[in-house]
């Protein structure tokens, strides 16, 4: 399918253009959109493929559109600020706000949802009214599983409470650290309140803690994530900027994942305030990959889930033609 064919096809969703975020920040449509463009099959590459082509076939278009697709994969998501003041600017629209909006989501992705997913693509929608949608993904890098994290900015009313509209992986986590999980509320204060204190008070904690012996399993690793040194110069930062929010302390230059970790650290075992281990991610690719990846096709669920929405259409109420449609549609991927 071409880029004017699909066009032509998503005009009813492009009229408004909230519509289109919203259906971009569900996993199920934004998978059906990559299968809509001739990429049925493969999974976590759909991300990439729908993203650039949406970008390469609607921004030439956005002032008839209304909408704007910034970032990308690699080097092109560095340069989303830069294009969110642009159209800002051309909408009257306040970019610095956008581009706060845009760093906050990847760092919170990154740093305070810790599930071993880098992100490596962060893709940033918005329309002349202001409403936006972000869609970013991240590697594993010691298997090359992909997680895919979704935002709709009508639905977030708080940043660090929650505030994904999906998360969609093929794999578990065997560790998380979910700093923005509603049960992370007690370590999300303690953590703000803990990067306020004076360094004096700082070392003397982290002396604590690093002394202590974890279990293996634990989301800290005490050799590779605290570094006494390079802590004690981030968290005299924090001390210097005195952030009033969890929000603000992500905001802040130098505030990493090791941070982020040390610090959720501090709050379980010297204040008793445990950040939640709960993964995020609530849905999956169903059949795999006729290349394997994410994982190989299975053949007998694919086929039980063919003849279980051909069983549906039989018994839906709709009209005799709308049904035999829907029913020639699903022989042609039987």
């Amino acid at each position: 399918m071409s880029i004017d064919q699909l066009l032509a096809a998503m005009d009813e969703v492009l009229e408004q253009g909230e519509t289109l975020l919203t259906r971009l920040s569900d996993p199920y449509w934004f998978q059906a959109l990559g299968c809509v463009m001739g990429m049925d099959w493969h999974s976590s590459g759909i991300t990439t493929s729908v993203l650039g082509a949406l970008k390469r076939g609607l921004n030439p278009r956005a002032h008839e559109l209304g909408i704007y697709i910034c970032g990308g994969r690699g080097k092109h998501s560095r340069k989303t600020p830069e294009e969110l003041r642009s159209f800002a600017c051309a909408a009257n629209l306040e970019g610095e706000s956008l581009a706060r909006t845009s760093r906050l989501t990847a760092r919170i992705d990154n740093n305070a949802v810790a599930d071993g997913f880098q992100l490596y693509l962060h893709s940033f929608v918005i329309t002349k009214q202001g409403e936006w949608a972000v869609v970013q993904q991240g590697m594993r890098v010691n298997d090359g599983n992909a997680r895919r994290y979704h935002w709709l900015g009508s639905q977030v009313s708080d940043f660090v409470n929650e505030p994904h509209a999906a998360i969609a992986s093929d794999a578990q986590a065997d560790t998380v650290l979910n700093m923005v999980a509603s049960e992370s509320a007690a370590a999300r204060n303690v953590s703000t309140d803990f990067a306020r204190q004076e360094p004096r008070l700082v070392d003397k904690e982290i002396a604590r803690v690093i002394s202590m012996e974890l279990p293996k399993r634990h989301w800290v690793d005490i050799q590779e994530d605290i570094n006494p040194k390079h802590l004690r110069k981030v968290l005299l930062s924090t001390y210097e900027a005195s952030p009033q929010t969890y929000e603000q302390l992500l905001a802040i230059p130098g505030v990493g994942p090791k941070s982020v970790r040390a610090l959720a650290l501090v709050s379980d075992v010297v204040y008793g305030s445990p950040a939640s281990m709960r993964d995020p991610a609530r849905f999956s690719f169903a059949h795999g990959g006729k290349d394997g990846h994410p994982y190989p096709v299975n053949r007998d669920v694919y086929d039980q889930s063919v003849n279980w929405l051909k069983e549906a259409v039989n018994k839906a109420r709709i009209g005799h033609s709308e049904r035999l449609k829907a029913l020639k549609r699903l022989s042609e991927v039987d």
